[in-house]
């Protein structure tokens, strides 16, 4: 393999994994692989406009005091994401703030954060937190730039303006297609040189293969995490009594029927799990054909102070094509080892094919030219 060849295919691999980040960021609200800073409230730990690495809650763990995260809470800036400090732990949640500011975001009164709204903790490395001095300058800039081209285009062909976040995910997944047709039409160059010059239009069965895998990957992960998710209830501790099953006395119980429903052809498995004290799930696990809904029996228990407290409830779901016993146990291990297994799973009948159709050669021939059998046919003529 070429020097260039490597520099190009690391080169398509940084690209997607950045532009793949930057389109789950956007989808889930929050930052993914990458984030930056956009206020002072950090300094000098991240100054403004400061990038850093945020790990998914999932993987990060069990949150200790003193770690940097990344949530969103109704009640700290207006529900808008935010990277703050754990500075204490209640048995409510997670006193935060950040390390520039004189007082706590619970200060005036607001609940503590609790596991269901921390999104992410940002990569630390011997106690420190790992920083991109600038990212989030350069970012702000690129998006100014971006949204100016993107408004004049708009008014230029009197189109809708799509935004600057979305453009520039989309300018960005198109230059990583462009850069990964790059990388295919050069390695198709170099085994057409190798072959006969009788045979064009040749593409390799590799990345035919590899295709189909992301295409089946992503949308089955897609169907997967996208109906899941956590949810998060505002509940009130009062004095009095209500009908609203969010409106609790002081110290007393009151539930709810949380409604799960399978639009898919595929049977789900759904597991749902308490993400904060107070809460008590009757039923964890539900299994789900397709087109049914099932109710889920949710009991919230109010604090003996009264006021207003979110609680969080996370839902995992998985195809059911795994034997039950399986699939609990890779839950158990980890919410995000199903995933793996599945697509593990359904990638079993593409390679099949892949194997049978690829041929002897593991290449696809799109076409023959066929001047050397009209060259044939010219010599034997000429010859009678």
């Amino acid at each position: 393999m070429t020097l260039r060849r490597v520099f190009t295919v690391v080169a398509v691999a940084l690209i997607g994994v950045l532009a793949l980040s930057l389109l789950a960021g956007h989808l889930l609200g929050y930052p993914v692989l990458i984030g930056h800073i956009e206020s002072g409230s950090m300094e000098p730990t991240m100054d403004e406009g400061d990038g850093f690495i945020p790990v998914p809650h999932a993987l990060a763990g069990d949150v200790e005091s003193g770690d940097v995260v990344v949530f969103q809470a109704d009640a700290v800036e207006d529900g808008a994401t935010t990277t703050h400090r754990v500075v204490d732990e209640r048995q409510g949640g997670y006193i935060t703030q950040g390390d520039n500011n004189p007082f706590t975001d619970q200060g005036t009164g607001d609940p503590p954060i609790t596991d269901g709204e921390v999104k992410a903790v940002a990569l630390t490395v011997n106690g420190e937190v790992v920083t991109i001095p600038h990212l989030g300058t350069a970012a702000d800039t690129l998006g100014g730039v971006v949204d100016y081209f993107e408004g004049f285009l708009a008014g230029l062909f009197g189109t809708p303006q799509l935004g600057s976040e979305q453009l520039a995910i989309l300018l960005f997944v198109l230059g990583l297609l462009a850069l990964a047709g790059t990388f295919v039409g050069e390695s198709a160059r170099e085994r057409t040189r190798s072959r006969a010059r009788s045979l064009t239009g040749v593409i390799d069965a590799r990345y035919v293969l590899v295709g189909c895998l992301v295409v089946l990957w992503v949308g089955a992960t897609a169907g997967m995490v996208g109906p899941g998710g956590t949810e998060t209830y505002g509940i009130v501790s009062t004095e009095g009594d209500s009908e609203n099953p969010t409106i609790i006395p002081a110290g007393e119980t009151d539930s709810f029927d949380a409604q799960l429903h399978n639009s898919g052809f595929v049977p789900t498995v759904s597991y749902l799990e308490a993400q904060s004290p107070g809460v008590d799930i009757e039923s964890k696990t539900h299994r789900l054909a397709h087109n049914e809904s099932v109710n889920a029996t949710i009991t919230f228990t109010a604090p003996e102070e009264t006021g207003y407290y979110p609680r969080s409830m996370s839902e995992h779901r998985y195809f059911a094509i795994l034997p039950a016993s399986i699939l609990d146990g890779a839950y158990g291990v980890h919410p995000w080892l199903p995933y793996l297994l599945i697509n593990t799973v359904i990638s079993i009948p593409v390679l099949a094919l892949w194997i049978v159709f690829r041929g002897p050669t593991g290449q696809i021939r799109l076409r023959r030219r066929e001047h050397h059998r009209t060259r044939g046919l010219l010599s034997r003529l000429r010859s009678n």
